[in-house]
């Protein structure tokens, strides 16, 4: 496979047959899934070409970052704290990138402005994140694609009225951006109204790049520059991806063509019916959220699709090598792999010596963690279970931003396929219905 000028490294021999025994698929039903896959990369050549999915067009784009320049620092014009209200693909993409500086991590030590996310909806989080700012030299950033969604809609609602109360009434404008699609005829977006209605800055949500793939454009990325990243490279590591697409190369020597292809094999010859993502970096754990939206709601459809299921090691791998490696053979694994050979604190030989942990002296934490990562990836080949692995030799934008693309498209091809539209949920809407009903039944 040719992807050795992409910033990560894609291997899928541990997949095989030849490697796992009657576990793993046939070359010859490899190819006839790249073969399948070929349909899908004509269409997006196509649709790149028409600019009919224009999510394709993003990663060339450099035309918004003057206008997310603009409102990132009125946003951070004397202010100690932000929030951005958003849920699903509104928010995780931009988690993802946060955790680039370790934000949502156990070393979260944020210097200047703090960054909140509280995209869960927790009560007991929010009244705690509230009372522990002051509101004075605090913002918020709503970013809501349709406008519509209630969970940002109530979190908008109550920091407007938590900022009355404290009698910033009159100052409102100064502390709220809103992110969302431009008004529509016959089709009314609530949050864009109240934000004109208030004066609040907006910016442009594009109406062809729908939520859960919006993490390349501004939704992701002014998140992004507020926590000092560079955008720019988020949107350099994408296009890498792109490249191979529009480079008119074969499936197998596309990345994401080749795992939409291996997945889809997978589920359909061998029954793994579920998508294992594990990372061995704190830093990763909510692009592995990221990606089991992405993946679930897109493909989820007709009795369709594989379940993800997200996994932090060494946690998870304590926790569930039990099960993947003596459960059912169900599974597809996916392991991405970080280089921490040499990095982290250091275990003193002198410390070590004549402890039952002698063997760990002059190790760092890094060490273990290289050694556990390759050894779970190895034990799970052993036992016959299939294992996709992807090598990051640095963690930075370029690499994340390649990533998303790389997901975004195996997502899309895979959808194609299947047969099943990737860019709708139809399955989701019934719930916010019923949402909408009840709150409406609890009103005096």
């Amino acid at each position: 496979m040719a992807d050795t000028d992409l910033p990560y490294r894609q291997s899928l021999d541990n997949c095989f047959a030849a490697a796992i025994g009657e576990n793993g698929l046939s070359r010859e039903s490899y190819d006839k899934a790249l073969a399948r896959a070929e349909g899908a990369l004509d269409w997006l050549r196509k649709a790149h070409e028409t600019g009919e999915l224009p999510l394709l067009r993003v990663p060339a784009r450099r035309d918004d970052f003057a206008r997310i320049e603009e409102v990132a620092e009125k946003l951070l014009d004397n202010t100690t704290d932000i929030f951005i209200f958003g849920i699903g693909g509104s928010a995780l993409g931009a988690q993802a990138l946060a955790q680039l500086t370790g934000w949502g991590t156990q070393a979260n030590v944020q210097k200047g402005v703090r960054i909140h996310i509280p995209d869960n909806l927790d009560a007991a989080t929010m009244d705690a994140v509230f009372s522990n700012v002051d509101l004075r030299t605090t913002r918020f950033l709503v970013v809501s694609k349709s406008g519509g969604t209630v969970e940002p809609a109530i979190q908008t609602l109550a920091a407007m009225s938590t900022l009355a109360e404290a009698g910033g009434a009159k100052y409102m404008k100064h502390h709220f951006a809103v992110l969302t699609e431009p008004a529509k005829d016959g089709k009314p977006n609530p949050m864009r109204a109240l934000a004109e209605a208030q004066g609040f800055p907006t910016l442009e949500h594009d109406p062809g790049v729908g939520g859960r793939y919006a993490v390349l454009t501004n939704v992701g990325l002014l998140p992004a520059r507020l926590m000092g990243l560079d955008i720019a490279a988020v949107r350099e590591g994408a296009a890498a991806v792109l490249a191979q697409v529009l480079d008119k190369r074969g499936a197998g020597d596309i990345a994401p063509a080749a795992g939409a292809a291996l997945s889809v094999a997978m589920a359909e010859e061998k029954g793994a019916s579920i998508s294992v993502v594990a990372a061995y970096a704190d830093r990763l754990e909510r692009f592995l959220a990221w990606y089991c939206q992405l993946w679930a709601e897109s493909l989820g459809k007709d009795g369709k699709g594989t379940t993800p299921v997200k996994a932090l090691g060494p946690v998870d791998q304590h926790s569930q090598l039990q099960l993947w490696l003596a459960g059912p053979k169900d599974k597809l694994f996916n392991i991405f792999m970080t280089e921490t050979k040499g990095k982290g604190p250091k275990a003193s030989p002198d410390i070590a010596k004549d402890t039952a942990f002698d063997f760990l002296g002059g190790h760092s934490v890094g060490d273990l963690v290289d050694a556990e990562q390759r050894a779970t990836a190895d034990t799970l080949v052993r036992n016959g279970r299939p294992v996709r692995s992807f090598m990051l030799p640095a963690l930075d934008e370029r690499t994340l931003g390649a990533l998303f693309m790389h997901f975004m498209l195996e997502t899309i091809i895979a959808g194609r396929m299947l047969g099943v539209d990737p860019f709708d949920q139809p399955a989701v809407e019934e719930g916010k219905i019923l949402a909408r009903k009840y709150l409406a039944e609890g009103k005096d």
